[in-house]
């Protein structure tokens, strides 16, 4: 009789427990989470009857419990419970199930559905800590038994890995896409050459990363030191235009600071001055071109917590887009501003193009002296140089020549030669992860972005590393470098296809060891291709001739001599391109 009894309730709880491991396995595999809370009640159902349900996923920052998803609930409901609030709160506090048979009877109870009499509120736990709670209503006293719990409690532990996983997945998705997004806002400002059209441009395109309350572009005027706002958009709305002192302000101090500014509730932040009604946080990124700040983006929300790392992250890469595209647009701006000033605003353009030739390495590298010098055809070139200290041990040296002359050449000059700083502020942080020809890889890619066929850069980019003794060279089309060491005197055979040519381009790089009294030589195809009245051309061999015959002198008297000799060569022949030369000297190692 007593085992006759027994039999059917073994086979109910073997059968319980398959659906149990089956409904594991289904809520598992779901990796959407929105069809996920949507699943997680059809599933429950297998197990158990309810009138209602809801599945409340912790805000850990607020100590809140919302409710996620819901069935069963008048329309429109939605609930929100400090942990320790109400039968659920209760039960993500105490990070155990709460079983109620008749909530009449339990003080706690709080709901929004009618006629409930029963409930069951299970934690969802994951790895020790509660993310939530799987809430089950039923208009039946007793609806719920200690089996139930004990079955709801195993399931919540599949639903909180199921949570976490599509949790996970989708931050990669959103991840992806917005890196994807941020690509194509990067092509796509870099097209727009009006300023006033750029920066309304620019703000809208951020709402596509970043949901805001109030957006505003804020460029400096350096002559007055304050900041100008352009664009002021508030809910998608037109807002009113305000000036910033430079150091005022959370925005005054990112810009006169050169720092990202994230401040998660702006009335613990005695920086903060309130300018806009109800702001409880603010993200501010800088405008970086090289190391000067040409203005900010400033984002405020009525919410606290609203901005997150990765929001910073992603609007400091478009920060780096807008940047070069706004000093873009503003050299484009005054280009074109009138014809009868054109010829004193490509002067002018000419005198900034010099002043941002690079000067002396600061600090010194002991037992390398560099010195470079650059002549354009035209009021603006198109070559580029550029020799900066990575460290106390290495230096960076790179020379580029644009495809063209005159405006466009020097403008896209200027962005290669911003790709190129950027390159080696990379390297200083993490020149572990940027080698010599990858960075002319990434630098290839960036340019082949712009899609402007018909330019393209050739560069030679030298890595000198004094305490390993080795320079490590990778080139992309300019004419072969020269190297003196002991009695030989050659040049370096490094072929390379111009950088924005074509896409996904690889280069080779060659590592030689650095010596006492050597001498390299990067120059632009000006110096190589330099024609005198019969039309010869200057060529590599007279180049090595003056670089051997000038060896053991400083870097700047090589340079003059090679420009010097390249003068006479050409007598009364004009010069026909640009003219870059860069000399390197091994004093000691």
């Amino acid at each position: 009789m007593t085992d006759e009894a027994a039999a059917p309730r073994a086979v109910t709880a073997n059968e319980q427990l398959s659906t149990l491991f089956e409904l594991g396995r289904e809520v598992t595999s779901v990796l959407d989470l929105h069809e996920l809370l949507a699943k997680i009640p059809q599933l429950i159902a297998r197990l158990t009857e309810f009138s209602a349900f809801s599945v409340y996923l912790l805000d850990a920052a607020r100590d809140e419990l919302t409710i996620a998803y819901s069935v069963g609930y008048p329309a429109g409901a939605t609930m929100t419970l400090k942990v320790g609030q109400g039968v659920v709160g209760a039960a993500v506090e105490q990070g155990r199930p709460i079983l109620v048979n008749d909530v009449s009877e339990e003080p706690r109870y709080r709901g929004p559905v009618p006629g409930i009499i029963a409930q069951l509120a299970v934690p969802l736990r994951r790895k020790g800590r509660v993310i939530g709670a799987l809430n089950l209503l039923s208009e039946r006293r007793g609806a719920f038994t200690s089996q139930d719990e004990a079955l709801l409690r195993q399931f919540a532990a599949h639903v909180a890995v199921a949570i976490e996983n599509a949790r996970l997945f989708e931050s990669e998705r959103r991840l992806v896409s917005m890196l994807e997004t941020l690509a194509e806002i990067g092509r796509e400002v870099s097209s727009v050459l009006d300023l006033d059209e750029l920066l309304t441009r620019i703000a809208s395109l951020t709402r596509r990363i970043i949901d805001y309350r109030t957006f505003g572009i804020l460029l400096m005027n350096e002559a007055e030191q304050r900041l100008e706002m352009k664009v002021a958009l508030r809910y998608g709305d037109v807002s009113a235009l305000r000036e910033v002192p430079l150091g005022q302000g959370l925005v005054g101090w990112a810009a006169q600071q050169r720092q990202l500014v994230l401040v998660s509730d702006v009335s613990r932040d005695p920086r903060y001055i309130p300018a806009v009604e109800d702001v409880q946080s603010e993200l501010v990124v800088p405008l970086l071109i090289q190391d000067r700040c040409i203005g900010v983006f400033d984002l405020e929300s009525p919410e606290l917590d609203a901005f997150t790392r990765e929001h910073a992250q992603m609007l400091t890469l478009l920060a780096s887009h807008a940047a070069v595209a706004i000093e873009n647009a503003r050299l484009y701006e005054q280009i074109r501003r009138s014809e009868l000033r054109m010829e004193r605003e490509l002067r002018i353009a000419r005198r900034v193009q010099r002043a941002l030739q690079p000067g002396e390495v600061s600090p010194p590298i002991p037992g390398l002296d560099v010195a470079g010098r650059f002549a354009s055809a035209l009021e603006l070139g198109g070559d580029l140089h550029d020799y900066r200290a990575q460290d106390a041990d290495s230096l960076v040296v790179a020379v580029g020549d644009v495809a063209g002359k005159g405006v466009p050449a020097a403008l896209y000059s200027a962005y290669a030669a911003e790709l190129v700083r950027s390159s080696i502020r990379r390297r200083r942080y993490q020149s572990e992860h940027f080698g010599v020809a990858a960075t002319l890889a990434a630098m290839n890619t960036r340019l082949h972005e712009r899609q402007l066929e018909e330019y393209f850069c050739t560069l030679c980019y030298a890595l000198f590393d004094t305490k390993a003794g080795t320079v490590t060279v990778a080139n992309s089309g300019l004419p072969y470098p020269v190297r003196c060491s002991r009695d030989v005197c050659e040049q370096i055979e490094l072929p390379g296809i111009p950088l924005g040519a074509f896409e996904r381009t690889t280069y080779d790089e060659v590592c030689l060891p650095l010596a006492a009294g050597d001498v390299f030589v990067f120059c632009s195809d000006g110096i190589f291709e330099a024609l005198n009245e019969d039309e010869e051309e200057f060529g590599a061999a007279r180049l090595i001739e003056v670089v051997h015959h000038h060896r053991g002198r400083p870097a700047s008297a090589v340079v003059d001599a090679i420009f010097d000799a390249v003068r006479t060569f050409r007598g009364g022949a004009p010069q026909s391109d640009d003219m870059t030369a860069v000399a390197v000297t091994v004093s000691h190692r």
